[in-house]
């Protein structure tokens, strides 16, 4: 059967959670959680407008029939959901708080004055599968390339999955879930690279790495990264396993703090458009050493060291001269005016301390 084309009807109570759900992580899967503690897990994932949609068409539809399939939970086999686990927990906390246990005072509102259709706990629809392999192509379709899309952690674990488990080579994960071989590449390896910190870099928090996952992602395309990490970004499956030789797994140390931070320590930059002037400095031999004597590291200090502050020093003094180029069209209309002539006095003293760093005019060959 693989996938049934026949849509199936089950009560509330004979569908169960997936204790296995990607958008949970991977340290919540690790615990196996129970029902109650994956519904409250889940209690934060905007469930409520779902419930009033319900509410307000009177009816699960149809064409959102959720994904089924049998499998062993509690000690027996179930119905377990393997796609459509918010609209299943937000059925769960509609009916609770329509039988007088709101979570919530938000779901107290809406279940006030609600009129449920008859069957809407009764007659939920859903498609059955053989195995959670059976969708695949359509979750990672949908979840990581689709309009439903996973965060960016959650996706490469996906895709880790299959590549671990099913021994997908990279283009088939391709074709499977309908994204480019590069992104799926660099996904992976950025999963198993984050696997390879956990294992030298014990003190950094879990939900630090969820947090920073696709600045991790973006800074493996920079020749800084690579090379102080000795990283391959083109390796294929079997040798991205272990991403970072352990030659260099006191850099990966490093690198995960500055990257992520602990709990003594911020990470060494907070926006991730600096990811490309990170890759600069991690080119830089003195920068490098910076970083690696000083105990709470600056960003702009390594910056500084790295020589990589030179284009933002440019795109300044460029800026500075389109400006003066402007005001010298209108300032002779504004010769008396004192606020001016201070503000041109001031750019004078500027002007005059940094040309002095340049002792001569640039020449003809220089431009």
């Amino acid at each position: 059967m693989a996938i049934s084309t026949e849509i199936q009807y089950a009560r509330l109570s004979d569908l169960n959670l997936d204790p296995k759900n990607p958008r949970l992580g991977r340290e919540l899967i690790k615990q196996e959680l129970t029902q109650k503690e994956v519904l409250a897990e889940m209690n934060d994932w905007t469930l409520e407008e779902l419930a009033v949609s319900f509410l307000e068409s009177g009816t699960f539809w149809v064409q959102e029939a959720l994904l089924v399939t049998h499998e062993e939970l509690g000690g027996r086999e179930r119905l377990v959901v393997i796609e459509g686990n918010r609209r299943l927990a937000a059925l769960m906390y509609l009916k609770k708080a329509i039988d007088g246990e709101p979570v919530s005072k938000k779901w107290e509102e809406i279940a006030r004055d609600a009129h449920p259709s008859p069957t809407l706990f009764t007659r939920i629809p859903y498609i059955l599968v053989d195995t959670r392999r059976d969708i695949e192509a359509f979750l990672g379709f949908r979840h990581v390339t689709g309009i439903k899309e996973w965060r960016p952690a959650e996706k490469a674990q996906y895709i880790a999955k299959l590549i671990d488990t099913r021994g997908m080579s990279y283009v088939e994960v391709m074709r499977k879930i309908g994204s480019k071989t590069s992104t799926v590449r660099q996904n992976y390896i950025s999963y198993r690279l984050l696997l390879e910190i956990e294992g030298v870099a014990g003190e950094i928090p879990q939900e630090k790495f969820e947090e920073r996952f696709s600045v991790m992602y973006l800074s493996l395309r920079t020749d800084g990264v690579q090379t102080y990490l000795q990283l391959d970004i083109k390796a294929d499956p079997e040798k991205a396993k272990k991403p970072v030789p352990k030659s260099h797994l006191k850099a990966l140390a490093n690198f995960a703090i500055w990257l992520f931070g602990d709990d003594n320590r911020p990470p060494l930059f907070s926006d991730s458009r600096q990811v490309d002037n990170f890759g600069r400095i991690l080119e830089s031999q003195e920068a490098v050493e910076y970083l690696e004597r000083t105990s709470k590291p600056s960003f702009e200090v390594a910056l500084r060291v790295a020589g990589a502050d030179e284009p933002e020093i440019v795109r300044l003094v460029e800026e500075a001269a389109d400006n003066i180029e402007l005001a010298l069209t209108r300032a002779h209309l504004h010769k008396k005016s004192k606020k001016l002539r201070s503000a041109v006095w001031r750019l004078t003293n500027d002007a005059e301390q940094l040309a002095s760093i340049f002792p001569a005019k640039l020449s003809e060959e220089e431009t």
